[in-house]
């Protein structure tokens, strides 16, 4: 019988996706030893939004979570997920930030790191992956799935074989939109195996409808193993049911090596938290619904939530989908950058700007200057030679590896925040996310003891 890999996506990807990372840590302890005996090859519980979100929302230290998580997992593998020199923020970050961050990621807990570079620079993820193999962890280099009239069969496979030449222990094939279709996916698996000899494992999405499906097709290809959730918090915006897929699987041949018992206990577990969320109104069942649009326009979930809050909040919601037909056109004018974290982000909130103001780059982000000034790394294709006179003038873009302009960041930050950081983890909270630690520390520090000190005389 042939073997897949489950990796369960409950604790980060799917409450990402689904309730956008509200989940507080004491929602799920409780079912942590039980997911502990599901038999996954690896739960996927830290990086992405989770990081922001602990510091952010659920006054919560989200190195102290992760510590707790492992806690508990005697028998499963701890993943997260990296987005390489930007770490879990928004910009590049220096190498010796970099290094300390992926180190104590794995001293904290963390075993398997899934790093990834928005552009596809593979420059961006060297310094994460040298040094997750250097401390021991394990490197999942990443290929960001996209669509368009540059990206193609033969630039995935260059991908691949630079990733394997780089030392990574496996790759992912990371379709964030969920647009990969059964058929590109097998095409994809196939092509890298025959290149490349890492394992391969594929992430999806159901927002289109295809990722069940496409999963099928990358079982049949030989990809070793595939990103699930658990059913109550799957589907839609989300990654395609664990339940499901190991039942189909099973009946291919497959034996995923999880137990169908413990998956049930912990989907149960987690109907209540579910409902909780529903309740609240954090958890929309608009997420939940198929978008065949993200065919046309390459949105990803967490995007689209994204531009129906922003117009929502701007009073716009009828310009939502001029907004969804300007955003393929800003990706173009950038050299069709993949639209994951940050460049989803930065994208669409660009072509929202444009759509409100009722012309095309009247304000430009401080962002896309960035990067079109190649500080993100280089664009994949060309960017509108028009829109890159108007941003850079007569200046040159750079064309190195932005990171090496960087001075190192850790002792500077460490030294300004004195007594405050307990840790250096501590001191990492706060080059990741400056305002969200220092409010973290200020709540931590208000909720300390009260402490009097006295002393007795002694009475003669």
């Amino acid at each position: 019988m042939k073997s897949m890999h489950i990796t369960e996506t409950v604790l980060r990807d799917a409450q990402q996706s689904l309730i956008a990372t509200r989940m507080p840590f004491g929602d799920f302890e409780a079912v942590l030893d039980e997911m502990d005996k599901a038999g996954y090859h690896s739960i996927e519980c830290w990086g992405g939004a989770t990081f922001d979100s602990c510091l952010r929302y659920l006054g919560e230290d989200p190195w102290e979570r992760l510590r707790k998580i492992k806690s508990h997992m005697k028998n499963t593998k701890l993943q997260m997920l990296l987005r390489g020199q930007n770490l879990l923020g928004y910009h590049h970050y220096s190498d010796d930030t970099v290094r300390r961050f992926v180190r104590k990621s794995i001293e904290n807990g963390m075993d398997i790191i899934r790093i990834f570079d928005a552009l596809n620079d593979l420059r961006n993820i060297e310094t994460a992956v040298d040094e997750c193999l250097k401390a021991g962890g394990h490197a999942q280099g990443c290929i960001c799935y996209t669509l368009s009239p540059i990206h193609s069969l033969e630039m995935f496979v260059s991908l691949g074989k630079q990733i394997e030449k780089m030392g990574c222990n496996s790759l992912c094939i990371k379709d964030m939109a969920g647009i990969m279709s059964p058929q590109e996916c097998f095409d994809l698996v196939s092509a890298l195996r025959e290149n490349i000899s890492l394992p391969i494992y594929v992430h999806t999405h159901a927002t289109t409808g295809l990722g069940y499906m496409t999963y099928l097709k990358a079982a049949e290809a030989g990809a070793a193993g595939i990103d699930c959730a658990t059913s109550c918090f799957s589907g839609g915006t989300s990654q395609p049911a664990t339940e499901s897929l190991v039942y189909a699987l099973a009946q291919m041949g497959f034996d995923c090596g999880v137990d169908k018992d413990v998956l049930k206990k912990v989907n149960d577990f987690f109907l209540p938290v579910k409902e909780k969320f529903s309740a609240s109104g954090v958890f929309d069942p608009y997420v939940l619904s198929t978008k065949t649009d993200a065919l046309t326009y390459q949105i990803p979930g967490g995007m689209l939530s994204n531009l129906v809050a922003q117009l929502k909040a701007q009073n716009a919601i009828d310009k939502l989908e001029a907004v969804l037909e300007e955003t393929p056109k800003v990706r173009k004018d950038l050299g069709y950058p993949p639209l994951v974290t940050p460049l989803s982000q930065m994208v669409g909130v660009q072509a929202t700007v444009n759509v409100l103001l009722g012309g095309r780059y009247k304000s430009i982000g401080k962002e896309i200057k960035s990067y079109i000034k190649g500080e993100y790394g280089k664009a994949p294709g060309e960017i509108n030679p028009e829109l890159a006179r108007q941003v850079l003038g007569e200046e040159q873009p750079l064309t190195g590896r932005y990171a090496d302009t960087l001075a190192p960041e850790f002792e500077e930050a460490k030294a300004l925040l004195g007594e405050r950081a307990h840790s250096e983890e501590d001191v990492l909270s706060y080059i990741a996310f400056p305002q969200q630690a220092e409010q973290y520390f200020d709540k931590r520090d208000s909720e300390k003891p009260l402490v009097v000190q006295f002393s007795i005389k002694e009475v003669g």
